[in-house]
């Protein structure tokens, strides 16, 4: 009996073999010359036809799909050790529902969490191979993944090339780097086998409390947009995916609260769309990004994630977005379980799917949303088509992708060659061009070396180094912070010494920025060690401001101030009567009124790239000269906001002293820095304005020309900024708008004539039927160094059009 069944399980044995072998065989017999048997029928099927149109080879692949591998392309895996258990395909990868399939998986071995797969580059790019591999061959259409990571301030990938954060971006106005910054995230996203990056943030941040504002390029529409095309048509250069974040309406929470609070932005619709709408539309529709993040908020008491309008009228009916869309984290989840209006999660998850949402993205499993889109297909409650029209729109951007012609990374040997290499330079170019001067009072900067003996530097941000990494760049980066590119430069040809000063907080902070509290006698004890050193130092440079923990994602302050004893710190420095260069590193403008009164130099960093300490030193010992801009309004008081650029009439008007009555005057009026300012250790000289035509239709552009001349003894950048006044308007528009700025170098004399184009999308206006148009009428170009330091102004006049 024995005998009998070891022979029976012997020819069960090699008829599992043979059949696994006919298996493999099929499978490695599927790479054909020039197409790939997807579906493995032996048969080269309309969609795996590269010559075929895409549209075509998208309607053969839905035809061929089963409801359970259409609803698998509607939702995001999350990498190993966010969702995703294994690092490799396992043989129960069969049982797991993306058997079917998946849209995409997210940060896939990017080593945010640890794995053996992130570094070396070439191993990554292998791993990616052999997991698109799996799905190619092992799932019964063979549709391939759509790999993702964020981008932001470079590729969220292990030793990437770091970008510094978003607002240090916007602060360098310089479109010919943001676009080569983005084609470095892009070209290292395609090696290492990322196919779409999340990338650029294109959220307005009109709220300078909000957390996120140091994710934002800035608080201007058109200056958002502009860069924002920069960084797209620099990552899709790559063949790479650009999705956008987060649409829509997502950076004005009410009273700028972020977490769980992110919600319910007091935004008129007029506003919405002149101001937060404007840089996806015109980003979209100049360079066609393939995908776009829903987000969490609502407006006007309807879920952004939730909304057909937004999602389908909007985005793809006005804009003509032909990609797919994401959700933000826990944005489906929150329309049952924060929002309150459906009646669960499935209900939920029917509102977004009919809404225009492609794919749910969440830190949990995609059998979350997969199974109720299952359920409610089969139960009649969605139709057939609004999935069909949800998957198509993921496949679209597979196939243009090349995914479905050229799934694999041909050399993954190639990223060891690519990612991070020959990029130092342009790393430290970042890092320079992001510096903006805000304050050198009797030309204290830049610092002669040969005339100094013992320099002191001091303040907690000297040495942090959190600042300069986040959860959206590179890990795992070697860091040049302060202290240390002061003493690199330095050398031995002075003293340098350090003394922290003080924590980046207090013991009982943030509660201190609400209910002030004495100094401990320790805090005393740090803050006198250092003023015993500065009294014996010829200048001291005190690096002071917010490290990671106090603003990012879901970290909103109390205050606006230098946190903890900075301050205290300041100014008992400030007793020793020692010059002072104050370095600002933070991540959204700080209301430091008592600094900029008291100290004579204040150079704003916000939160550097890796190279950051080496820039600062640079441009404080004058090897470098600092032309960025800040690209958000410095409030003086957190009571004036929203303090912004741009603003309409009156509404950010007021005196420093009362009326005879007193009434509807305010005390403190004005922005500590407006929009658009940034001094230079040279002087810039504006001249030969020229406007043509004088007069205009509504359908022709505007040529504007200038000549910029540097009139001082050292080489400089300068940001020539263009704005635009409408003189009488049918509804009330802004004092004036950004609509043009270019960054140009200049050596000690150089003259170099700048041109721009006024085109009519940069005149229009929603007038009272909520119709852009552009009026007839006279407006004015105001040229200058900042918006509120206009050097030149000449007026222009769009003529009506007479019917004859």
């Amino acid at each position: 009996m024995y005998k009998r069944f070891q022979k029976i399980s012997l020819i069960l044995l090699m008829g599992s073999l043979f059949f696994s072998n006919i298996a493999l065989a099929q499978k490695s017999n599927i790479y054909m010359k020039g197409w790939i048997d997807f579906n493995k029928n032996g048969k080269k099927d309309i969609y795996e036809d590269p010559d075929q149109l895409i549209e075509k080879r998208i309607a053969d692949l839905i035809s061929q799909m089963t409801v359970d591998e259409k609803t698998c392309q509607c939702a995001t895996l999350y990498g190993y050790k966010r969702v995703l258990k294994d690092e490799m395909p396992t043989s129960n990868w069969k049982n797991e529902i993306w058997k079917d399939g998946i849209a995409n998986i997210d940060e896939e071995l990017n080593g945010l969490k640890q794995t053996q797969y992130s570094y070396p580059f070439s191993k990554h790019a292998e791993a990616i191979n052999t997991i698109q591999k799996w799905f190619i061959e092992e799932t019964r259409l063979g549709i391939p993944v759509d790999f993702t990571s964020e981008g932001i301030h470079g590729l969220n990938h292990d030793r990437a090339t770091p970008l510094p954060a978003p607002i240090s971006i916007g602060s360098t106005w310089d479109k010919d780097l943001v676009n080569h910054a983005g084609e470095i995230v892009g070209r290292e996203a395609k090696v290492l086998g990322y196919t779409n990056v999340y990338a650029p943030i294109l959220d307005v941040a009109r709220d300078q409390r909000w957390g996120r504002v140091l994710e934002c390029y800035g608080e201007d529409p058109y200056l958002v947009a502009e860069l924002g095309k920069q960084m797209v048509n620099g990552i899709q250069s790559q063949g790479v995916a650009s999705t956008l974040k987060h649409f829509a309406v997502y950076s004005v929470p009410k009273g700028g609260r972020d977490g769980n609070a992110r919600t319910d932005p007091h935004v008129a619709p007029r506003e919405m769309h002149h101001l937060f709408l404007y840089p996806f539309k015109e980003v979209i529709k100049e360079c066609h990004p393939l995908g776009v993040m829903s987000s969490y908020n609502d407006w006007d008491g309807v879920p952004v994630s939730a909304s057909h309008y937004f999602l389908t009228e909007l985005l793809r009916g006005e804009y003509g977005f032909r990609g797919y869309v994401v959700s933000d984290s826990y944005a489906v989840e929150q329309v049952y379980d924060k929002h309150h209006v459906a009646v669960d999660n499935k209900d939920a998850v029917r509102q977004v799917a009919e809404a225009g949402l492609n794919v749910r993205t969440d830190f949990s499993a995609p059998a979350k949303y997969i199974q109720p889109l299952r359920e409610l297909v089969k139960e009649g409650k969605l139709s057939m088509e609004t999935l069909d029209r949800n998957v198509t729109d993921v496949l679209r951007v597979k196939f243009e992708l090349g995914l479905f012609d050229s799934p694999y990374i041909e050399n993954p040997k190639m990223a060891d060659k690519v990612v991070a290499v020959n990029t130092n330079d342009f790393v430290l170019k970042m890092a320079h061009e992001s510096l903006v001067l805000l304050k050198n009072d009797e030309k204290l900067l830049p610092l002669d070396i040969k005339k100094l003996n013992n320099i002191l530097v001091t303040g907690p941000l000297a040495i942090d180094e959190s600042a300069y990494v986040s959860r959206y760049g590179p890990q795992n980066i070697d860091i040049t912070n302060v202290l240390e590119g002061i003493k690199n430069y330095v050398g031995n040809q002075a003293n340098v010494d350090f003394e922290k000063g003080c924590e980046v907080v207090n013991a009982n902070w943030p509660e201190s920025e609400i209910i002030p509290t004495p100094l401990s006698y320790d805090e005393k004890q740090s803050i006198q060690k250092a003023v015993e050193k500065a009294e014996k130092s010829d200048v001291i440079i005190a690096v002071l401001g917010e490290d990671e923990q106090r603003c990012g994602e879901s970290k909103t302050r109390t205050g606006l101030d230098l946190p903890g004893r900075q301050r205290d710190l300041l100014m008992a420095l400030k007793e020793t009567g020692k010059p002072i260069i104050l370095v600002l590193i933070n991540g959204q403008p700080l209301t430091i009124n008592w600094a900029d009164r008291y100290i004579p130099s204040i150079l704003e960093a916000w939160f550097p790239n890796a190279k950051g300490g080496q820039a600062i030193a640079e441009t404080i010992f004058g090897d470098y000269n600092p032309g960025g801009k800040l690209p958000i309004t410095f409030p003086k008081s957190l009571g004036q906001i929203q303090l912004n650029f741009p603003y309409k009439p009156g509404s950010q008007n007021g005196q420093s002293t009362s009326g005879p009555n007193g009434y509807g005057k305010t005390q403190v009026v004005g922005a500590l820095y407006p929009f658009g300012y940034g001094l230079s250790y040279t002087t810039f000289k504006y001249s030969n304005l020229s406007v043509s035509p004088k007069e205009q239709y509504a359908q022709g552009n505007i040529e504007v020309s200038l000549d910029i001349k540097n009139v001082g003894d050292c080489k400089g950048d300068e940001v020539v900024q263009l704005y635009i006044k409408d003189k009488v308007s049918s509804v009330i528009s802004y004092v004036m708008q950004l609509r043009g700025f270019d960054r140009i170098s200049l050596e000690p004399g150089e003259t170099k004539t700048v041109h721009f184009s006024i085109t009519p999308d940069d005149l229009q206006i929603l007038d009272k039927n909520m119709n852009w148009t552009v009026e007839p009428g006279e407006f004015e170009v105001l040229l200058g160094s900042s918006s509120k330091d206009i050097r030149l102004k000449e007026q222009f006049v769009i003529k009506e059009i007479v019917q004859q």
